[in-house]
């Protein structure tokens, strides 16, 4: 099996060379896009090929972005071509390209503003509740950006796409449902939509992993995605969108004079698609979170070694290391929204002398009420343009134990319980031994600074810890820490905590705290939710048949969840519909109204579990 990878393509080579094939070749494409896997080789001149028989070969030519961005880069040598079979396989068995490989899009000429009906009026008087009251809102707050008619074409566009995507699931939504989220993908790149294109690609990269049953593909994060698509699309299509929504094509840096920015911890970050690296946290004016990061192709091998890299700003002679426990007074800064900071050519910038968490201003990130703090941070997190989670948030925790794969701590001052959980489990990363030898301590009390996480009941995930002033059962960290160890570089040892009293018994576990979202039934909802992405329509109106609509609703009824159990009936109910004609015979039901309702129901269920989980850490 060959070795060679193809090169990333574009999103409309893929869409236009699956729009050329006839119906019948379109029902082999899937079938022919798995031969393609282990059959690239390196062609002459940097190209890739892929040989199909003995007369037939593909071949790309990748542009100087490492891309085919144009379809005369994919040719095949077959006397159906370009119109073939094995040119769209090859094609859809090559990776998605990211924003940053295609050629830039020209600005799209200034349109008047469209002048968008009312749901009533364009005939969507079932339009689903949740999505009508945030519109509402948003119309009564004020906070609406106008549109021009072409990006309200591409996001009814992208709804037409992603409805048929939902509706088809994993199981069906094989190449041909892909190239339509692309073209949809690409029709809103040229309508100056980067936002929704980024969210289709999402979709399109979890149906390919999903697929494959890739291993790092969870079925909850697709639903997301599928979530946050068709939110979007159908906030465009309405014309009633919040300035954010559209977003940026490349993150904008807009000048911040000169700022004192002092180090807060280190963070390794590793994705899934081979990039490594680290982001260093820092506070600058005002208690704001900055960020400087350094993230690169390389995988785990980058993600540890880059700990202690050269910071790349403005000539500081320093590394995320020293600067994690320093800080930088920044002349001519620049700062995106969500606050990373650049490093153009009239930033300059000079090591300062950090400070100890114990000191002001870092302390008072440490002494706000946790309820509050955490409500601005998954609040921030949900703003966000890009994915980037929820702030950082510090408190001072009691640690009782070990439960399972977690400890369990208190907040002091009469606080809640929190779940402390490992912020990046890879095993050759320090997080996970970390968290198991504190666990061994149980009463020690640290100061934790971490990322709550939006998903789970009273969970913070930490990213750095430190001793609590005053305290005697805290952690004993050598002078050169500066007061802090970052969980995911440093490995604290043995001599880092107070000694045990002589005869202590080992540390048993402790039992687990309250877990509102657990015990909630809306559970039952997600299952049916995510039933849908992976089975698509059918699948639906098969789990919710008969008996099993009963045993949805009435939990989630006696619990008082009644708009949950009348948005999940309607969604069972639209799934199991069919029409018939004027003859009598079955027709395809709507995606449309399919895909409204799915919606509604999951933007319920995202802000109902959001409420819970803040109301866990009360």
């Amino acid at each position: 099996m060959s070795t060679t990878s193809l090169p990333p393509v574009a999103p409309e080579v893929l869409a236009e060379a699956v729009e050329a094939l006839t119906a019948r070749l379109r029902k082999k494409l899937d079938a022919a896009v798995a031969e393609c896997a282990g059959k690239a080789t390196e062609g002459a001149g940097g190209t890739v090929e892929v040989r199909f028989g003995e007369d037939t070969l593909v071949t790309l030519a990748p542009g100087p972005s490492g891309a085919v961005t144009e379809s005369g880069q994919a040719v095949c040598s077959c006397l159906l071509a370009p119109r073939c079979l094995h040119r769209a396989a090859v094609l859809g068995a090559a990776p998605i390209a990211d924003a940053d490989a295609l050629p830039p899009v020209e600005a799209p000429a200034p349109e008047a503003a469209a002048e968008v009906p009312s749901p009533a009026a364009a005939g969507q008087e079932d339009a689903p509740r949740a999505a009508s009251a945030s519109a509402s809102a948003s119309v009564e707050d004020g906070v609406t950006a106008s549109l021009t008619p072409a990006q309200n074409r591409a996001g009814a566009a992208l709804w037409q796409a992603a409805a048929e995507a939902l509706a088809a699931g994993v199981t069906a939504g094989g190449t041909v449902v892909q190239a339509e989220l692309l073209r949809a993908a690409h029709t809103a790149r040229l309508a100056g939509l980067p936002r929704a294109e980024a969210a289709a690609l999402r979709v399109v990269r979890g149906l390919r992993s999903a697929r494959e049953q890739g291993r790092g593909q969870r079925l909850s994060d697709l639903t997301a995605a599928f979530r946050e698509l068709l939110a979007g699309a159908f906030a465009l299509a309405s014309g009633v969108v919040e300035p954010g929504a559209v977003g940026g094509a490349r993150r904008a840096y807009e000048q911040g004079g000169s700022l004192r920015m002092l180090g807060l911890c280190r963070e390794p970050v590793l994705s899934a698609t081979g990039y490594g690296g680290v982001t260093t946290h820092l506070l600058g004016p005002e208690g704001a979170f900055h960020t400087v990061s350094d993230v690169r192709p390389g995988g785990i091998g980058r993600a540890k070694g880059a700990g202690t890299a050269s910071v790349a700003l403005g000539g500081a002679v320093l590394d995320h290391a020293g600067l994690a426990r320093g800080g930088l007074l920044i002349a001519g800064a620049t700062v995106s929204a969500d606050g990373r900071l650049g490093a153009g050519r009239g930033v300059r910038a000079t090591p300062v002398r950090g400070v100890d968490w114990a000191e002001e201003p870092v302390a008072a990130l440490f002494a706000r009420p946790v309820r509050e703090a955490v409500a601005d941070a998954l609040a921030a997190g949900a703003e966000a343009d890009g994915g980037t989670g929820p702030a950082l948030l510090g408190c001072d925790v009691e640690v009782l134990g070990a439960a399972e794969d977690h400890l369990v701590a208190r907040v002091l001052g009469g606080g809640p319980l929190v779940r402390l959980r490992v912020a990046h489990p890879h095993p050759e990363l320090a997080h996970t031994a970390n968290l198991r030898r504190i666990g061994g301590y149980p009463g020690l009390v640290l100061r934790v600074l971490g990322r709550p996480d939006p998903d789970r009941s009273a969970t913070l995930r930490p990213l750095a810890v430190a001793p609590v002033p005053g305290a005697s059962h805290t952690l004993r960290l050598p002078e050169e820490w500066l007061g802090r160890a970052d969980l995911g570089y440093d490995r604290l040892q043995g001599d880092h905590f107070p000694r045990p009293e002589a005869g202590a018994a080992a540390p048993a576990p402790v039992p687990d705290g309250p877990d509102p979202l657990a015990d909630a039934p809306l559970w039952r909802v997600r299952r049916l939710l995510e039933t849908g992405v992976a089975g698509g329509r059918r699948a639906v109106a098969e789990a919710a048949r008969g008996a099993d609509r009963a045993a949805l609703a009435v939990p989630l009824r006696r619990a008082g969840l009644t708009g949950a159990a009348e948005l999940a009936e309607g969604l069972a109910a639209e799934a199991d519909r069919r029409p018939r004609d004027s003859f009598g015979r079955l027709v395809d039901a709507s995606s449309d109204a399919y895909a409204r309702t799915w919606l509604a129901s999951a933007v319920h269920l995202e802000a109902a579990e959001r409420a819970l989980v803040l109301a866990s850490w009360s």
